[in-house]
């Protein structure tokens, strides 16, 4: 990645990401300068005890329980060199709601029959109007599933530049999204992956000679890794097992069997390569019954409850009773059903919002027979983990000024951090 390598002349470094390292988890984290444990972002999700609901991919930025870097520059800081400095928040999934002074993100509308209308989040409100005209809609359908690709980056940084004409932000963070489909769908070492890498190393090069154009000044460039996307080979299905074991039931609809929230003792809301296992009225007996059902389960390397949760920073009341941690070349599908004609009808759609627990496989619609295919061993990338020194992906941290003083390795809870040292500068 030639544009990404010479952005960072002021240093590069190896990025340690926190557990768990997925989407929400990861934002949070560099954002706040702390774990799950503490921002309260403990999944792409969650469920809502109170409620008995499960809420994927759609929650305001109100979740975050600590204050992120726009909320930072808000306060009074005799350090910054004026106190007025605008923050842009450009496609980081939590930031509906946020206090940064400029923001866009995807908010389609939802039709009672189903349907979607795409539309944007901004901030101001009228933004989405202007981007419109000069970009078109957001290209959803190529931000996730099976049309994935350069083009979703791609309308992120042109509209990006667009607010930097306009508004000057001092901080602007812009999540570009692009390697994650490749990498998972056909593995982080794939030809696939090197062509998304190179894709949007180009970019990358082209967005960056367009804001300093923009700023009609040098920018002092900060680029992070959201995590590492790993090799995988196997995936294992928490929630069969509890069903097998009777802990989790479901009830019979016209479409399928759905997932019986009410009525389980225990479910898992899957995530990558971890999920939360979440058990009724949180009773001890059936805690303990869950961790010795999964003790020599293949592609579970750690079954963590209780205070033990803290190891890996998922102690927090949203947090499942129980903890599952996969094996480094295995994630968790969310799979409930025993045979394949028994599964919802949503399990063969993209429909992110109505399963609880993120999938993949989604990548792999099938525009013959109009369906996800209920296949999850096609998925060959996964993350979530933090991965040991000998593995192959590593994060990735640089800067294109040298006065952060970069160490060996930096973790993502740093990030927040050298952010507002490079403003106060």
């Amino acid at each position: 990645m030639p544009n990404l390598a010479a952005m960072g002349q002021g240093g590069v470094t190896t990025l340690r990401h926190s557990f768990p390292s997925v989407t929400w988890p990861a934002q949070s984290a560099m954002l706040t300068g702390k774990t799950a444990s503490e921002h309260g972002v403990v999944a792409n999700g969650f469920f809502w005890r109170d409620t008995n609901q499960v809420e994927m991919w759609t929650a305001w930025n109100e979740v975050i329980q600590r204050p992120q870097i726009w909320d930072l520059l808000r306060k009074p800081n005799p350090n910054l060199p004026n106190p007025n400095l605008k923050s842009a928040a450009w496609f980081p999934m939590l930031s509906k709601g946020c206090n940064a002074d400029f923001v866009c993100m995807p908010a389609p509308i939802h039709q009672p029959d189903g349907s979607e209308d795409m539309w944007c989040h901004t901030k101001p409100q009228e933004f989405y109007g202007e981007l419109l005209d000069q970009f078109g809609h957001f290209p959803l359908k190529h931000f996730w599933g099976p049309l994935a690709n350069i083009q979703s980056s791609q309308w992120i940084a042109d509209s990006a530049i667009a607010a930097a004409k306009k508004f000057h932000p001092d901080f602007f963070y812009v999540y570009l999204p692009h390697l994650d489909y490749a990498a998972q769908k056909f593995g982080p070492n794939s030809d696939e992956a090197n062509v998304a890498v190179k894709e949007l190393d180009q970019l990358i090069g082209h967005f960056q000679q367009r804001a300093e154009a923009a700023y009609d000044q040098p920018i002092h460039w900060i680029a992070a890794s959201e995590y590492v996307i790993s090799p995988v080979d196997h995936v294992s299905y928490p929630n069969r097992l509890l069903r097998e074991a009777g802990l989790l039931r479901v009830k019979r609809k016209e479409d399928g069997e759905h997932l019986d929230l009410e009525s389980s003792r225990a479910w898992a809301l899957v995530d990558h390569q971890f999920s939360h296992v979440f058990v009724k009225d949180r009773d001890a007996s059936t805690i303990a019954e869950v961790n010795q059902l999964f003790a020599k389960t293949e592609g579970i390397a750690e079954i963590l409850s209780g205070a033990d949760r803290a190891t890996c920073n998922l102690d927090h009341e949203r947090s499942g009773d129980v903890v599952l941690v996969s094996t480094s070349n295995s994630w968790q599908a969310y799979y409930w059903w025993l045979n394949d004609e028994d599964a919802p009808a949503f399990a063969r759609t993209v429909d992110i919002h109505r399963k609880p627990g993120y999938d993949p496989v989604e990548l792999f619609f099938d525009f013959q027979t109009k369906s996800v295919p209920l296949d999850a061993t096609l998925i060959k990338g996964s993350h979530g983990l933090v991965p040991d020194d000998s593995a192959d992906q590593q994060g990735v941290l640089l800067s294109s000024e040298g006065g952060l003083k970069l160490g060996e390795t930096v973790k993502d809870t740093d990030v927040c951090q050298l952010v507002m040292n490079s403003l106060e500068t």
